[in-house]
């Protein structure tokens, strides 16, 4: 499966994306129930506060092939700084609603 990884980019100076890669590359994570290989096509910020470069973002990721868009654990869940995104709900309501049901959309990594 081929994925688009958004990340928060508050976090960029703090975290690299090793471990996004790291559970990708061996179906670890949100991916352990893949039941095939991972493929990060790309690795994108949200853009920054309030994520609304998210959608176009996703949208530009499945247009270069991704079959699943993954926002990071440091959008949902906080990692590294424990601050989860105040802005995550509005941004998968926003990025299911341009992609539609028939997108996979992932909402952590691990």
């Amino acid at each position: 499966m081929k994925v688009g990884i958004i990340r928060c980019q508050q976090t960029e100076d703090m975290c690299p994306g090793t471990t996004d890669f790291a559970v990708a590359r061996e179906n670890k994570g949100v991916f352990s129930t893949c039941n095939e290989p991972v493929e990060v096509i790309g690795f994108v910020s949200c853009g920054g506060c309030p994520g609304k470069k998210s959608v176009t973002r996703a949208e530009m990721l499945v247009k270069r092939g991704a079959e699943a868009i993954v926002l990071a654990s440091c959008i949902t869940r906080g990692n590294p700084i424990g601050f989860a995104c105040p802005h995550q709900e509005t941004m998968i309501a926003a990025i299911k609603k341009r992609l539609g049901d028939q997108m996979k959309l992932m909402d952590w990594t691990h």
